[in-house]
C-alpha cells in the first residue's frame, strides 16, 4: 500500500481578491502554519505599497518568506522553492498543515513542476536586449519573442520587461527557447504533466479565489491603490530612495505600483498620472495572474464576494481528504 502524502494547501488568486483574509480564516479554524508566495513580500522596508500584512497580524499569524530580503537583493523562483520546501517540512515535522497564500503564480509552478536548467544570465546579452528595447520599445521585443517562443510570449506581457528579457536571455545564449527547456524536462520526468505528479512531495489542495464580475475586481484595485497613497506610499518609496544603492533597475523597484511612485518622485509623472498608471499596471497583473489560472488543473474556485468562503473551503479540504 502507498504511504500517503503529508497534506498542503496553496491558496492562489490575482491581487485585491481577498486571499489573506480567507488564509487567516483558516489559520483560525486549521493547525495550519502561513508560507507567503509573494515576489514582493520578500522585501523589507516595502510594506505599504505591498499591502502586506501590518505588524499586529504579522505578530499574531507569521507568515514564512516575508522581509527576507533587501531591496537591493534578488530572488529566483529557484530560491523560493528550496526555501518553501523547507518551510514546509519544518511546519509538516510539527504535525501541521502548511498553508501556501500569494498570488506569485510562477513561484507555485516551481514549487509544483521543478525547474528546468534554464542557463545562467548573461551580462552582455541582457544589455544588448535592454539597449534594443530603449531605441525600439519592449513591443519589438515581445514579436522577437513571439516568433522564436510563441508559448512564452502568449503568457509574457510586452510591459514585462524582466521576463521579457530573460525568456530571450535564455534563447540567444542557449539556442533553445524557454518552452523546448521545459519540454525537455518534462520529458525527463517521464512525460508528466499533472502538477505535483513526481515533484512536490505533498497532498495539495488548491484554491483560488477572486471576484466574479472582473470589474468588481478593478475597483477593488482602484480603491486600495488610493487607500496606499493615503496611508504614506510615496513617504515609503521616498525613503527607500534616500538609499544610493536602489535605482529604479531593480527587480523591487520594478514591482508594480513601486515604479509607478519612483517615476512621480523623478517627476516624469504627476500624481494624477502617478495613480492612473499604478491602478492600471496592477489591473495588468491581475490580468496575468487570470492568465495563469485559467489554464490551472485540478483548482477550487471561490468567489470573493461569497460570505460562506470559509466554510466552503473546509467541506472541500474534508472532501479531498485534506482534513
Amino acid at each position: 500500500m502507498t504511504e500517503r502524502l503529508p497534506p498542503a494547501i496553496f491558496l492562489m488568486g490575482p491581487t485585491a481578491s481577498g486571499k489573506t483574509d480567507l488564509a487567516l480564516a483558516l489559520a483560525d479554524a486549521l493547525p495550519c502554519e502561513l508560507i507567503s508566495v509573494d515576489s514582493a513580500l520578500i522585501y523589507r522596508g516595502m510594506d505599504i505599497g505591498t499591502a502586506k500584512p501590518d505588524k499586529a497580524t504579522l505578530a499574531r499569524y507569521p507568515h514564512r518568506l516575508v522581509d527576507i530580503r533587501d531591496p537591493a537583493e534578488s530572488y529566483s523562483a529557484a530560491e523560493f522553492r528550496a526555501d518553501a520546501l523547507a518551510a514546509m517540512a519544518e511546519i509538516t515535522a510539527r504535525g501541521r498543515i502548511p498553508l501556501l497564500v500569494g498570488g506569485t503564480m510562477l513561484y507555485y509552478k516551481a514549487l509544483l513542476e521543478g525547474l528546468a536548467d534554464m542557463p545562467g544570465a548573461d551580462p552582455a546579452v541582457r544589455a544588448e536586449l535592454e539597449a534594443w528595447a530603449a531605441v525600439e520599445g519592449w513591443e519589438a521585443l515581445h514579436r522577437e519573442l513571439a516568433r522564436v517562443d510563441p508559448e512564452s510570449a502568449a503568457r509574457i506581457h510586452p510591459n514585462d520587461p524582466q521576463r521579457l528579457v530573460r525568456a530571450l536571455e535564455v534563447y540567444r545564449v542557449s539556442g533553445l527557447s524557454m518552452t523546448a527547456h521545459r519540454q525537455r524536462q518534462m520529458a525527463q520526468n517521464g512525460g508528466l504533466q499533472a502538477p505535483g505528479v513526481g515533484q512536490l512531495p505533498y497532498t495539495v489542495a488548491q484554491f483560488a479565489i477572486a471576484p466574479e464580475q472582473r470589474q468588481v475586481l478593478h475597483e477593488r484595485i482602484a480603491r486600495r491603490f488610493h487607500l496606499m497613497l493615503e496611508q504614506g506610499f510615496v513617504e515609503e518609496v521616498e525613503a527607500l530612495r534616500l538609499r544610493e544603492d536602489l535605482h529604479a533597475g531593480l527587480p523591487s523597484i520594478r514591482a508594480v505600483g513601486y515604479r509607478q511612485v519612483w517615476d512621480y518622485l523623478d517627476g516624469r509623472l504627476s500624481c494624477e498620472e502617478m495613480a492612473e498608471r499604478g491602478i492600471i499596471a496592477t489591473r495588468q497583473l491581475a490580468k496575468r495572474q487570470f492568465t495563469w489560472l485559467r489554464g490551472w488543473e485540478s483548482l477550487y474556485w471561490l468567489d470573493s464576494l461569497a460570505s460562506d468562503n470559509l466554510t466552503r473551503a473546509l467541506k472541500y479540504l474534508r472532501a479531498v481528504s485534506i482534513l
